[in-house]
Order: structure tokens, then sequence, then C-alpha cells
């Protein structure tokens, strides 16, 4: 594998800086789209279709992704993906202005499930080439955090700036800075990798080994609730309890609450990943994150407060946050050099699936189950993904808490 033998610290704050502008895309459309869906006549059903459609796009597109990073290397992907989300973003101004709006929406949300495919593989996978094992939960959460920033600045975007301004100038502001990520990526990031084995690309060649598949389920529970439930219900809850944030209507409030959120995930990101390397462990620090994460979901299920809903969400974020460097760290740690643009791939596979199923089905069951049901179901996922954490790490290594050093791949 090809190692920068100086400017890593460079790449890494490059490919940072690239993803949180592109974030920009991925978190604009959640506080608009619940709430407009009615207005340009698209039914719940087609809402959550088009919130997850990158998801289910990244099915079939984050394997290949994977393999297409070991075996051409991990500039060109990276650059191309940046580029095709920006185009994806700028679509939502073209479905907004069109007459076949859940068509455009579709489209865009399937280009971005394309793009992003491409930066999530390339983006951790240039991290795992330019950083050492026990450095390496650092700069996945730095990585990661500068992915989860752009997202809630993509929030309060799409929350304020359509409140204030419009939804069309919200979109348009998105889309720019995400010229602006490629612009930085092609300057600065340099090719990080080395070609594999010459084979075909397929949508279905995963890495299959138990540290991937054991990661994945994690990574697949974490989505489910954090992005699948939680992102996807927050602008109705907080209609349906009639809670507002700065006088701000349902769409401007969820914004600001999930960007509270996802900005607490980051933060806990940085620290998490920073805490195992300090640790020399990765699982006490993501059972103790996944705990957290869990009575995040509990207290929401029955908070009808500004204050207790702040702290929910607090919660929620800190606990996906705190999993998230570390987890993609040890993927790292667990699997050979030359097959980490694949494990990367595979593991976002398994978010995507729980990320893009959340949608499809909390949005129809909150009407017949209701809030309460629906969270407090979502509190159990991080339980369950502890569980198999434990189980899987152990039956590959021998033991439930590998130290950094044993578990390198």
């Amino acid at each position: 594998m090809k190692r920068p033998a100086s400017g890593s610290n460079r790449v890494v704050l490059a490919v940072v800086a690239s993803t949180f502008f592109v974030g920009f895309g991925g978190g604009v459309i959640f506080p608009i789209l619940p709430n407009l869906g009615e207005v340009l006549g698209i039914s719940a059903f087609m809402v959550g279709l088009i919130l997850s459609a990158n998801r289910f796009t990244r099915l079939v597109a984050n394997a290949p992704a994977g393999v297409l990073v070991d075996r051409i290397g991990t500039r060109t992907p990276f650059i191309a993906g940046l580029a095709i989300e920006g185009v994806a973003t700028f679509m939502y101004v073209v479905a907004i202005l069109s007459s076949f709006p859940e068509f455009w929406f579709m489209v865009a949300r399937i280009l971005w499930g394309i793009g992003s495919a491409l930066v999530f593989a390339t983006a951790y996978t240039i991290t795992a080439d330019v950083s050492e094992a026990e450095s390496r939960g650092t700069s996945m959460g730095i990585v990661r955090a500068g992915i989860t920033f752009g997202f809630p600045a993509g929030l309060v975007l799409g929350g304020v700036v359509s409140d204030l301004w419009g939804n069309v100038e919200a979109f348009v502001l998105a889309a720019s800075f995400a010229g602006l990520a490629s612009v930085i990526a092609y300057v600065i990031v340099p090719e990080t990798h080395v070609e594999g084995e010459q084979r075909a690309i397929k949508p279905w060649d995963v890495e299959r080994s138990v540290p991937a598949l054991t990661i994945g389920l994690v990574n697949f529970g974490l989505y489910f609730a954090y992005i699948g439930v939680l992102f996807s219900t927050l602008v109705l809850l907080l209609d349906a309890r009639a809670v507002s944030i700065f006088g701000l209507d349902a769409q401007g409030s969820s914004g600001m609450l999930m960007a509270v959120t996802v900005l607490a995930g980051s933060v806990f990101t940085l620290g998490g990943g920073a805490l195992s390397d300090a640790v020399g462990a990765r699982v006490p620090v993501m059972l103790a994150f996944l705990v957290t994460s869990c009575v995040g979901f509990a207290v929401l299920a029955f908070g009808s407060r500004f204050e207790v809903l702040v702290l929910a969400c607090l919660l929620i974020g800190a606990g996906q946050g705190g999993v998230g460097g570390p987890l993609t760290a040890l993927l790292a740690d667990l699997t050979p050099e030359e097959r980490v643009g694949r494990a990367m791939g595979t593991n976002n596979v398994f978010g995507d699936v729980g990320g893009g199923l959340g949608p499809m089905v909390s949005l129809p069951l909150v009407d017949t189950l209701g809030f309460e049901f629906i969270y407090a179901a979502s509190a159990v996922v991080p339980m369950l993904a502890g569980v198999v954490l434990v189980i899987g790490i152990y039956v590959h290594t021998g033991s439930v808490s590998p130290t950094v050093g044993e578990s390198v791949g």
C-alpha cells in the first residue's frame, strides 16, 4: 500500500473539508421534504422512499465502490463521487420547480447514493492508508466527524434558510458548497492506495470475514435507529407535540434539533476515536456509547418538553458518534491492507440497509403505533448491536476486548 511520506495530516484535513462541504446536500432535504411533500402532492410513503433512495442505491453501489478502490486507487473515485453528489444536490432545485417533483427528487437521491458510495469507501480507505494503528481511532474519528459535521450544517441550512428565504435558496446554497468540495479534493488529495487483483466488479462482491460482518451488523443497527427512524420522524414529532425552537415552525425547529444531535455526534466521534487509541482497545468504548444511545431513545419516547427533547437528542448523537470512530478503526485493524476498500464498502452496505429501512418502517407506523412505541423499540436496537459486537469479536480474536496491537489485521 502506498503511504504518503509526508503531509498525511494535510491529506486527512482535505478529506475532512471535502466531505464536510458536500455533506450539506445530505442534510438539507430532511427538514424540507417531509412537510413539503403534502404541498407538492407527494404521499408519506413516497417521501419515505425518496429519503431512503440514496441508501437503497448504495446497496448495489457500496461493494463495487470498495472493490474499485482496491483495484484502481482512491483519488479518482473520491473526486468523481464528490462531483456526482454536487450534481445530485443541484437536482433538488430542478425537482422543486418541476411539475413531476417525485421523479426528479428520486433521480437526485439515486445519484447521491452513487456519489456517496464512492466518497465513503474512499474517505475511510485514504485515512486507513495514511494512519498507523496506534492513532487510527483518532484519524478515523476526525474524518467521520468531518462527514457528519456537514450533515447538521445541511440540516440547519435546510430548516432555517428555507424558513427565512425559501426552499429553492436552501438547495442552491447547498449545491454551491458541494461544488467547492470537489475543487478542494482535486487540488489537494493524492493517490494513497495500490491496485489490487484485476477482476470484474459486482454489487454482491462484499467482504465476508467475521470482522466485516460483525461490524457491518453494528452499523446496520446504528443507522436504522439514528438516520432511518430519528431523522425521518423528528419533524413530525415536533409538530405533533407542538414544540418550537426560537419561534420557528416544525421544519426549522427539526433542522435545529437534528443539527444539535449530529453536532453532538461529531464531537463524540472525535472523542470516541481518540479514547479508543488512549485505552488501546475499541470494544469497551463502543459498548459504553451504545448504552448512551439506548438511554437517549428511551428519553425521547416520552419527552414532550423542549429541554427533554434536546437532552434525548444529545444522548442519541453522542452515542452514535462515540461508536463511529472506534467502529471504522476496528474494521481497519482487523482487515488486511489490500482488502480495506472492500471491507469499508461492505460496512457501508449494512449501514445503508439500516438507514434505508428506517424511513420505510417508521413513517407508516408512526400513525398507527405512535411515537412512543417507535422510539422505545429503537432503544433496544443499540443493545442488540452490542451483543452482536461482543460475540463476533470473540469468535474472531478469542477475546471480547482485543488490544489495538493484538487486533491489527
